[in-house]
């Protein structure tokens, strides 16, 4: 027998850590020093594991074997893309129509449906990649804009794999997300995932509510539940390895840099910029703000400058080259007014600079200006701060960078507002020392604690987490093995305990919910269990209702979800105080949707409220569910009511109250209960799954996610289990 693989890690982005270029006809493989690169160099370069990428060059047959040599040596597996595949998918759709929607630049998107066709063709392309690497107990690791589709292409071929993926750039609000053509074949793409990392919490809420309101599929708690599987989404802000960054700092070639760059410069302030050229960046608007500072304040003229290093990008494309035009206009107009023979207000750089010379930069700048319009995190603020020894120096930090989440000893400021610029950047440069080094400690304490390294183990612990929770809820198919177990010891005991829920577990759905009521079949079963066993249906019915359909029969009944409890030959009563005030209000709110979604209607309990929508046409029906859950859920958050999601309906009610609970104190009453079995179908029943002992027996009716340990396909099959259990 062959041995069993060893599980490996393949990461999977855009692009390889590594660059190719083409010298004198020879290939020459350069590393990259970015973020991600460092960070999961540690995993990558382990064992086994790959890191699955685009190396940067289009190739010819010869050097593509070549290349593959190269990298698999390196621990990298090479997916080439053609010149049309650069085109159309990585400069088209990902940046010309992904980039701007999740940026909120919509006036700068295409869509462009042959982009769209290229995207989905070279995303398959990893796709492909990927299984020819992976074995099933493998972990992929996918990253980025470029391939959100690549979660479910994998998924396809294979279902039980781990999957996790992280978002690098922000993801934008719904009433931005919804103008995408293909939004929902994008989050579907996404939701191949079991883990789905953002920088922020403000990402994973647009993202989940794009995946209700768009996609119709609710969340709990950042969990989703999807294709019988759980998704999970949460906010990890990636670090910096801060450890490099200082050890950098403090290195013979960064001082030695540091001493010429000043010599050239003379002993006026700086003021740091560092970005790469993206209309998203906000370079335009800082410029203004520079040049606002200057006439406000005079007399700062010959003491502050800029200095402004913009790394070229996509210069060729019509809006970059624009802004290159507009960037050039604003410094030579500003240098020109402003210039003396001995100082020049910016100091400006349109090229990329090795790490010692950036580190030189941080170390000489009395303050860095980070002013993004919008971005993901950002992290030349981190490592400005990393480089900080001394502790004395201001960061200047745009609100709509997601550095700014965790930097909130930096100047918040709003790039969108002059004025607020102005004033921050003044505040900065009067900043005492003490106050300075004051902010710069607590600001390196939590990126020294949250660095690249924690980032890459959180993520990778709350995947395996993600995963063990699904193994937990898997259930296994009743098969006839396993009904004969069941139906043994159910025979064998003498003082049974069965936990029945009704619709969708002994009776099939109907549009009428009355029209459910049982038939001569199901009295009979219930009657036949009865003989030997404590029988209780616990349901969501109103307890009039569940009084008047087993008035005859000796069943012990628990309604409205755990509300009302009966024992056979006793009185309706609840197990704690409980009120209905809350209903006037939800109840307004819940008529405005009856209203307007023809073939809902609202079913009255005691101590909660229904929608219903199992007579709603198609797709309206889920859609007004998103936004009735969203709306709810808002309301019940101070109200200590919860929000449930059932089979064609949603259900409002008191926290204090569910099946397990109730569930619970009927096991009290039969503690002699040698045999316990429990069946229901949906999520109001998985609290009495998790209220069971460890040797009970649990059935879940119609889907394997779980936290029974069995499951069926129909109420049909919990009939015919229950018939063999009384025959």
């Amino acid at each position: 027998m062959a041995a069993k693989q060893s599980a490996k890690t393949i990461i999977v982005s855009n692009r390889l850590p590594v660059r190719i270029v083409k010298e004198d006809g020879k290939l020459a493989f350069t590393p990259s020093e970015g973020g991600l690169a460092t960070g999961l160099g540690s995993i990558y370069k382990q064992g086994d594991n790959i890191w699955l990428g685009w190396p940067g060059a289009v190739l010819n047959e010869k050097e593509e074997t070549q290349t593959v040599k190269e990298l698999k040596a390196q621990n990298m597996a090479p997916v080439f893309l053609t010149d049309e595949d650069i085109e159309l998918y990585y400069e088209g759709f990902s940046n010309e129509t992904l980039w701007p929607n999740f940026h909120y630049f919509n006036q700068f998107s295409e869509f462009n449906q042959e982009y769209w066709e290229s995207y989905k063709a070279v995303n398959q392309k990893f796709a492909d990649q990927i299984l020819k690497n992976a074995n099933a107990n493998d972990t992929i690791w996918i990253h980025d804009y470029q391939l959100l589709l690549l979660p479910a292409l994998v998924r396809a071929q294979r279902p039980d794999i781990s999957i996790g993926f992280f978002l690098h750039i922000p993801f934008p609000s719904y009433e931005s997300f919804r103008l995408l053509p293909w939004r929902r074949e994008l989050l579907l793409g996404m939701l191949g995932a079991d883990f789905l990392g953002f920088h922020t919490y403000d990402d994973t809420r647009h993202f989940l509510s794009s995946v209700s309101r768009l996609a119709g599929i609710g969340n709990e708690h950042g969990h989703i539940n999807y294709n019988n599987r759980q998704i999970m989404a949460d906010a990890l802000p990636m670090g910096i390895d801060y450890d490099k960054y200082a050890q950098v700092a403090a290195a013979p070639e960064t001082l030695e840099r540091e001493v010429r760059y000043r010599t050239s410069i003379g002993s006026e302030k700086l003021v740091l910029c560092i970005d790469r050229l993206d209309y998203s960046k906000g370079i335009p608007q800082r410029l203004k703000a520079f040049e606002k500072l200057l006439e406000k304040h005079p007399e700062y003229l010959e003491k502050v400058s800029i200095l402004m290093v913009v790394v070229p990008s996509r210069d060729q494309v019509g809006k970059y080259k624009e802004l290159k035009e507009e960037i050039d206009l604003l410094v030579g107009r500003i240098n020109g007014r402003y210039s003396r023979l001995s100082w020049t207000p910016i100091h400006y750089f349109y090229r990329s600079f090795p790490l010692h010379a950036l580190s030189a930069f941080y170390r000489m700048a009395h303050v860095c200006l980070v002013s993004p319009m919008r971005d993901g995190m950002n992290l030349v603020c981190k490592e400005f701060i990393a480089s900080k020894l001394d502790k004395k120096g201001v960061l200047v930090l745009s609100e709509m960078a997601g550095a700014s989440k965790e930097l909130s000893d930096a100047l918040l400021v709003n790039p969108n507002n002059r004025h607020q610029m102005v004033e921050a950047i003044r505040e900065a440069l009067e900043m005492d020392e003490e106050e300075q080094m004051q902010r710069m400690t607590v600001m390196q304490n939590t990126i020294k604690r949250y660095n690249i390294y924690h980032w890459v183990d959180l993520f990778m612990n709350r995947l395996e987490i993600v995963k063990k929770e699904q193994r937990s809820l898997t259930t296994k198919l009743l098969d006839e093995k396993s009904t004969e177990t069941v139906v043994s010891a159910y025979k064998k005991s003498k003082n049974p305990l069965v936990f029945l829920d009704y619709d969708g577990t002994l009776q099939g759905f109907f549009g009428d919910p009355a029209a459910a009521k049982p038939d001569p079949e199901l009295y009979k079963l219930v009657n036949g269990l009865t003989e030997k066993a404590h029988v209780v249906i616990i349901s969501g019915r109103d307890k009039t209702t569940l009084g008047e359909w087993f008035k005859d029969c000796k069943v012990d009944l628990i309604g409205e979800h755990g509300v009302w409890l009966k024992g056979h030959k006793e009185e309706w009563h609840t197990i704690t105080n409980l009120t209905d005030a809350w209903k006037e209000g939800i109840g307004e709110v819940l008529d405005g949707y009856v209203a307007r979604t023809p073939g809902s209607f609202i079913e009255e309990k005691d101590y909660s409220l229904v929608w219903h929508y199992r007579k709603v046409e198609t797709g309206l029906g889920e859609l007004r569910t998103r936004e009735l859950t969203s709306h709810l859920k808002y309301l019940a958050s101070n109200q200590n009511l919860q929000v449930l999601e059932g089979d064609m309906v949603v259900e409002i009610k008191s926290t204090e109250i569910n099946k397990g609970r109730a569930a619970r104190n009927w096991m009290k009453r039969y503690e002699a209960a040698d045999f316990i079995m429990a069946a229901g179908d949906d999520w109001t029943d998985e609290d009495t799954f998790k209220a069971m002992p460890n040797d009970a027996y649990t059935i879940k009716v119609g889907s394997s996610n779980s936290a029974a340990k069995f499951s069926v396909n129909s109420y049909e099959d919990v009939r015919a289990l229950l018939k063999s259990m009384v025959s």
